[in-house]
């Protein structure tokens, strides 16, 4: 059974950091594209990191981008997503997925893992 596992969430200050891991089981995780999804409340879930399973390169939403860095450790089966300089507005349930390339749909995916920026 495919299981990927989010984990890493917490309440942290506006300006501090966290770093999520996302751990697969059950698949060549090398083998897939790992992105990062949030979901605040009320609103529509979004894509915020990519990491491709070919190159390792990198992709980044703009309200993202220069603060959140995403890695993979493939020996490990785990990518993280560093963040920093966490704002208010980063508040969201964060949710990690595995597709077979970078142009594919996601086809598995974790549970979410809450994080909490207070003001």
């Amino acid at each position: 059974e495919v299981q990927l596992q989010a984990s890493g969430g917490g309440l942290v200050q506006a300006g501090g950091s966290l770093r999520l891991s996302c751990t697969a089981y059950g698949l060549m995780f090398g083998h897939y594209a790992i992105g990062w999804f949030r979901q605040a409340p009320g609103l529509e879930r979004e894509g915020i990191a990519t990491i491709s399973n070919s190159d390792g390169s990198t992709y980044y939403e703009d309200a993202v981008k220069g603060r959140f860095a995403v890695s993979r450790d493939n020996s490990k089966n785990v990518v993280y997503l560093q963040m920093n300089d966490l704002k208010p507005e980063d508040t969201a349930v964060y949710y990690c997925a595995a597709a077979r390339s970078l142009s594919s749909n996601y086809i598995f995916w974790g549970q979410g893992t809450q994080v909490t920026v207070s003001s």
